[in-house]
């Protein structure tokens, strides 16, 4: 089980180091009324949000 653990730790951990915890918040919001997300369970939905929001920092400070 401990796996399990680490996953969030290390997901939290990355987010607010990062400062995108508003970011991510807000993903996994949009992603709740988006039917493509609906069956999914709670650490993919965490996964899928977590590099989406990571890609997107990525992105913005490429264009800075």
């Amino acid at each position: 089980m401990g796996h399990w653990e680490d996953f969030w730790w290390e997901i939290t951990e990355s987010i607010n180091s990062k400062g995108l915890k508003k970011e991510f918040d807000a993903q996994l919001k949009k992603m709740d009324g988006q039917a493509k997300h609906q069956y999914k369970d709670t650490r993919s939905k965490w996964d899928y949000a977590y590099n989406k929001v990571i890609k997107q920092g990525k992105n913005e400070s490429n264009t800075r």
